[in-house]
């Protein structure tokens, strides 16, 4: 297990601004729009492209096995094996960039994440369909805390009852971090936009209890 090392210092307050929506349901999560400075987000953008090897992975769908309208790449702690779309994810080892941001990321939310699914969209036609992080190695109701970097992408989640849908535009050096029922209760996708011409890097910090898996 590595040691924390909390080497990010923030320009800005830490304060989640999600109080503006009405009384139709609301997902449990907190958003933290500057939670990087644009100078720390542009540093580890880079540094985090150039650290990572990165993969075009195979999915399963209801119309066969297509290639995934990103590149993405699974890091961890070795044992924190996730399955997910048919794809077997086995960790790669933690990257210095990565390991400074999972330390910062697990002092702000009060949990030891062990795994990051990193996401690269390489411009507005890369995209991630609706879906739920509800695998059963990710606990009842998993902490999923996702960092951005890079161009700016809407954020869609969809109230699985209700069709109530709520928007983020997650701009480079935010955080979103979605807790308590989210993942039972709504759906989320990353939507193509094909005006947008820039890269975005997204990274997902889970915790992965491969003994679940068993169990279920």
């Amino acid at each position: 297990m590595r040691h924390c090392r909390h080497p990010l210092h923030f320009a800005h307050a830490l304060q989640p601004m999600f109080d503006l929506f009405d009384d139709a349901p609301q997902p449990e999560v907190a958003w933290y729009p500057a939670w990087l400075t644009q100078e720390q987000a542009t540093t580890l953008f880079a540094r985090i492209v150039a650290e990572t090897d990165w993969r075009q992975e195979r999915i399963r769908t209801p119309g066969g096995w297509v290639d995934q309208p990103r590149l993405t790449a699974w890091l961890g702690e070795p044992d924190a094996v996730y399955i997910y779309s048919g794809i077997r994810n086995v960790p790669q080892p933690w990257t210095p960039a990565v390991a400074e941001l999972c330390d910062a990321v697990s002092a702000l939310c009060g949990i030891r994440f062990n795994s990051v699914l990193l996401n690269r969209y390489r411009n507005g036609t890369d995209s991630m369909g609706w879906h739920a992080d509800h695998e059963p190695e990710l606990g009842p109701e998993p902490v999923i805390a996702s960092v951005s970097l890079g161009a700016t992408r809407r954020f869609d989640l969809k109230h699985n009852a209700t069709g109530v849908t709520r928007s983020f535009r997650l701009t480079s050096g935010s955080l979103l971090v979605m807790r308590g029922q989210t993942q039972a209760q709504w759906r989320h996708r990353v939507p193509k936009e094909p005006t947008v011409s820039g890269e975005r890097l997204n990274l997902t910090f889970r915790v992965v209890m491969p003994e679940l898996r068993k169990k279920a």
